[in-house]
């Protein structure tokens, strides 16, 4: 199915989302490192893309140096000690507020039509990339790539593939075919920006037409100095999160919403239960999930219940321990975690997860 995308949405709301961003960032800061763009919102993508342009403009200050007629730049020592100061400088991210926002609007945008559409967003990457240098391109940038990854990352490390773009392009599309099943959910990812801003889907597709095949519609501490460059540290144990739905007020009753496998949990049963149940070394009201949990249960939500992605489970966290009641916690369980995830409600990881729910509402 292909749709006509609504530009003015899209443009007006990465306006505001990095607009509420910044608001927050810099309600008592006047700068902003490289470290914390990482971390700048629940939108691992969004972050990642900010920095992604910074190394774009990093590299576009190496290439004006080296254009000066008047130096020897392949000069060894001279090569040495400039890529020693670029590192450096790397490492000396300052950003104010006028100039992060713009890249933080940029960078939603790039989301989001990565997370609606990645074959096209992967193939304008392509379009970007050296004619003669496709491979190394993509090399460079794969750390960069949180949201839909697996549609590219094939191709990097498969030295000789392809001559032209067109041949990319292509391998891009057959590979999304492919495996189009196993990508995170559209509504998944974009639930990140919820954190600031809703996002609304119907208002970004305006209008559905048939034929196309490239939509899926569903479901500063002062840091040790180092050789590399902060652009070299980026994205090596971080991973995109396939987030919760968009914040959206939730009733206080049981929702109604079914799983694909037709079950969801009861709050009222699970209190029933828990009430008069007593788990051995689990008998005490907890304080915030996120700061609770034993390291053997975050191993085992992570791999049983989140799909290995320990951000996500630290989202979710958050999430409940900002519930004001046990039943809105378990309804927000439901509507974001159960169905998505395709959670086994029957599992002892199910059972000992919304115990500990219970104990910080009891």
């Amino acid at each position: 199915m292909t749709v006509q995308i609504n530009s003015n949405y899209l443009e007006n709301y990465a306006k505001n989302f990095a607009s509420k961003v910044c608001d927050r960032y810099y309600a008592e800061r006047q700068f902003i490192t490289g470290q914390d763009i990482v971390q700048l919102t629940s939108a691992v993508q969004v972050n990642f893309f900010v920095i992604k342009r910074l190394f774009e403009l990093w590299q576009k200050e190496l290439e004006k140096l080296k254009s000066n007629p008047y130096f020897d730049y392949r000069d060894i020592a001279v090569h040495e000690a400039l890529t020693q100061f670029m590192n450096v400088l790397s490492r000396r991210i300052k950003v104010e507020r006028m100039h992060l926002e713009p890249l933080v609007a940029e960078a939603v945008q790039h989301s989001i039509q990565l997370a609606t559409d990645p074959v096209l967003y992967y193939q304008s990457e392509i379009d970007q990339a050296p004619e003669n240098k496709i491979n190394e391109y993509l090399k460079e940038n794969k750390k960069y790539y949180k949201w839909h990854s697996s549609a590219i990352s094939f191709l990097v490390d498969k030295t000789g593939f392809g001559h032209d773009r067109a041949a990319y392009k292509k391998a891009i599309a057959a590979n999304y075919q492919a495996i189009k099943e196993n990508l995170e959910s559209v509504n998944l990812l974009l639930a990140t920006l919820g954190d600031v801003l809703a996002f609304d889907l119907d208002a970004y597709w305006v209008q559905e037409q048939p034929g196309s095949i490239s939509l899926v519609v569903e479901k500063m501490e002062k840091e040790p100095e180092s050789s590399s460059s902060f652009f070299d540290q980026m994205g090596e144990d971080s991973q995109g999160i396939p987030s919760p739905k968009p914040n959206q007020e939730i009733p206080s009753t049981p929702s109604q919403k079914v799983t694909s496998t037709g079950a969801k949990l009861n709050s009222e049963e699970l209190k029933a239960r828990y009430s008069i149940e007593s788990y051995r070394g689990m008998k005490a009201i907890l304080g915030d999930l996120s700061e609770s949990l034993a390291i053997n249960q975050r191993f085992m939500f992570t791999k049983e219940l989140f799909d290995g992605n320990a951000d996500l489970l630290g989202h979710a966290l958050k999430s409940i321990d900002d519930c004001r009641d046990f039943d809105q916690a378990i309804n927000l369980v439901n509507e974001r975690y159960v169905s998505e995830l395709d959670w086994d409600l029957q599992s002892d990881a199910v059972q000992e997860f919304t115990h500990l729910v219970y104990r910080k509402f009891a």
